[in-house]
């Protein structure tokens, strides 16, 4: 499973052979891979039109092109806005909440990052063929894809510390612009133009795979809140700036602590654990239906929605699983 952050030609559509050359070398003679592009078609062709890249089919005769559109910036933004002012107006009915929730859009986008990820994890474990996920910048879309892909199939990036190690590897080491794209929540009134909630929306994905396969993941709810909430406000350093370049200017690691750290603590970790988990070798394949997709209820009405019941209920998990 690759990802690709620019285009496979060069500026003004001139081929580039050492791309050629690079993908050739990674499939066997007779083999074959898929590209799968977050743009849509009609994407790839404008940026095309004026002077950027896509790949021609006959320079990656064994790579198969497959588009699957995922919005990113300024539409999953004002998704995200749309959504948390409907889930913080308690004067709406039902009626209209439901049409408030459907016009969002927002689990439109997490069905399509599901399904994405579904289909690069169908290209890897049933046509045994290598992946390559390519978007505009690859710090966005294609880090949502590859993360949710990984976690699909590969059971230790479901534990605790392979979840850990899995954020590091392919959101921050992979340069995800944190302080840019949540650099304010959907609450304020100020809009920043590069700003983009897929960091959350990656968050919602995981907690759809959780709800869904409840015994399969080692964390639970606890961690992917606690996740959110230090994305866009924290104390720690782990998702400071936009790449490991500024980090390392900036000198995040020397001047401030770690998030795992913290959240690794006996006494915090035991917060974070999922009482009903058991390791699962299986990949898990999520359902993508609408039915099958749900609100998160437990980020977004969690500020008018009392958790008393759900943190009992989950206390008596625990007890009644430490008991047995």
């Amino acid at each position: 499973l690759l990802r690709s952050s620019q285009p496979l030609t060069g500026p003004n559509r001139r081929r580039c052979r050492e791309d050629e050359k690079l993908l050739g070398a990674i499939l066997d003679e007779g083999e074959r891979g898929f590209i799968i592009d977050t743009r849509s078609a009609q994407a790839a062709k404008q940026a095309r039109m004026s002077g950027g890249g896509t790949e021609p089919k006959s320079s990656y005769p064994q790579w198969r092109r497959l588009h699957r559109a995922l919005d990113r910036g300024r539409p999953l933004q004002e998704s995200f806005i749309r959504l948390v002012e409907a889930c913080g107006d308690p004067s709406l009915s039902m009626d209209r909440w439901l049409s408030r929730l459907e016009s969002s859009r927002w689990l439109g986008h997490v069905k399509a990052a599901l399904s994405t990820a579904c289909l690069a994890a169908q290209c890897l474990d049933r046509e045994g063929s290598k992946v390559l996920v390519h978007g505009a910048e690859g710090t966005d879309t294609t880090l949502l894809v590859t993360a949710l892909a990984q976690l699909i199939l590969d059971p230790s990036c479901r534990t605790l510390e392979g979840f850990q190690g899995l954020l590091e590897r392919e959101w921050i080491e992979a340069g995800h612009p944190f302080q840019l794209r949540c650099a304010r929540s959907a609450s304020s009134h100020a809009r920043g133009k590069q700003e983009a909630p897929l960091f959350l929306l990656f968050l919602d994905c995981v907690w759809q795979l959780s709800r869904q396969f409840p015994f399969s993941l080692e964390f639970g709810e606890q961690l992917l809140l606690a996740l959110f909430d230090n994305a866009y406000a924290s104390a720690y350093g782990t998702f400071l700036c936009n790449s490991e370049k500024e980090r390392s200017l900036c000198k995040v690691k020397e001047s401030t602590h770690s998030l795992w750290a913290w959240l690794n603590q006996p006494e915090e970790k035991q917060k974070l654990l999922n009482p009903l988990y058991s390791h699962n070798p299986l990949v898990i394949w999520p359902s993508v239906e609408p039915q099958s997709i749900q609100l998160w209820q437990g980020l977004f009405l969690r500020w008018i929605r009392p958790s008393q019941h759900l943190d009992e209920a989950r206390a008596e998990i625990q007890r009644l699983v430490e008991g047995n």
